[in-house]
């Protein structure tokens, strides 16, 4: 069987998050490995209000986790997940084998600029700020 690299992302209860930072992304971890999985990358996305209750919940935590598994071990990741009562969702994706390495790079942190050097370089500059406006024509306007 082949191996492939994933993205999973977790949408965690967050009340059971915030007593506990390191469970849940723990048990995510465990469960990929376990099914001789390789995780690597594994981190902290965003906490929000969800748009509608699920098991109850009205906030969720996201936690993003790049790995390498068998294509055959997706079904038993989504099996556990669901047994959980911790982990509200999941959804894993296949990454195609041309990003893998630059996802990969961008979610470690790899190609990040430092701040100062972005500002310094114009790197952070919001592309046209220091154009003027242009006029834009209505879409359906008449030609004169």
């Amino acid at each position: 069987m082949q191996t492939q690299v994933y993205e999973g992302l977790f949408l965690f209860d967050s009340n059971k998050f915030a007593r506990d930072q390191a469970s849940l992304p723990g048990e995510v971890e465990k469960i990929i490995t376990d099914l001789d999985g390789e995780v690597v990358v594994s981190r902290f996305w965003e906490e929000r209000r969800l748009a509608y209750p699920i098991q109850g919940q009205r906030k969720g935590t996201y936690w993003l986790v790049y790995f390498r598994s068998q294509t055959d071990a997706i079904a038993k990741i989504h099996r556990k997940c669901d047994l959980s009562a911790g982990i509200l969702r999941q959804l894993i994706l296949k990454i195609h084998p041309s990003l893998v390495e630059p996802i990969l790079d961008h979610a470690s942190g790899v190609d990040e600029v430092p701040e100062e050097e972005a500002a310094t370089n114009g790197e952070g500059a919001v592309p046209g700020a220091n154009e003027s406006p242009k006029a834009v024509e209505p879409v359906g306007a008449a030609a004169e």
